[in-house]
């Protein structure tokens, strides 16, 4: 099994998490994709996260796709960072090819993560477009540090296979929504019922 980990606050889910994970589904060939909704994210205010039931509730909605599913394991195991839900899978299931999945605007400051130095060396890692980020992402701490690691576009479909540190950067059609344009829409009384698909020449609104 080829299964990528799609982890966040989806608070809350939309378009623009499913779109990630159906180009990733598509370009890495994976059978699953979970989408890990955490319990609390360490770099975000946590006085704006809704009930994590009401999260998976929400997300399951958004992503309808037998492919994907919504779980919130990480509160049972309690697990506060990325690093460990990621041991606790790859140690539990040794014969799944595990990748990790970010969109493009993680990938800035995925430096700051506790342990992402084990994050990387523990499975391969996707990395999904999106507005705004297409330029400054690949040029990020992270990416630089990696660089050597950066498996071409073209061979997309290989990253669940190999040995970490591996990881790709996926251009493309990227969405504009984000989970805190939402919520400040839904304060606002307007929320956009769809996110714009953006091609990758088009400049970013986001």
């Amino acid at each position: 099994m080829r299964i990528g980990l799609y982890g966040g606050s989806f608070n809350p889910a939309h378009l623009g998490h499913r779109h990630v994970t159906l180009t990733a589904l598509r370009r890495l060939g994976l059978d699953r994709v979970w989408w890990l909704a955490t319990p609390g994210n360490p770099l975000k205010d946590a006085r704006v996260l809704a009930p994590l039931e009401r999260r998976c509730a929400e997300a399951e909605r958004v992503a309808d796709h037998p492919r994907i599913a919504v779980t919130g394991f990480e509160a049972r195991i309690r697990a506060r960072y990325t690093r460990q839900t990621l041991r606790y899978l790859a140690r539990r299931r040794p014969g799944v090819h595990f990748v990790w999945i970010m969109g493009a605007d993680s990938l800035t400051s995925f430096h700051r993560w506790k342990g992402f130095r084990e994050i990387a060396a523990t499975m391969p890692i996707a990395i999904v477009d999106r507005p705004g980020f297409t330029l400054t992402a690949p040029a990020s701490r992270a990416a630089r540090l990696f660089a050597r690691n950066r498996v071409p576009e073209a061979e997309a479909r290989t990253l669940p296979l190999r040995a970490p540190p591996a990881w790709i950067f996926l251009h493309g059609p990227r969405s504009t929504l984000s989970s805190t344009q939402i919520r400040a829409e839904i304060r606002g009384g307007a929320r956009r019922p769809n996110g714009v698909l953006q091609s990758a020449s088009e400049p970013s609104t986001f």
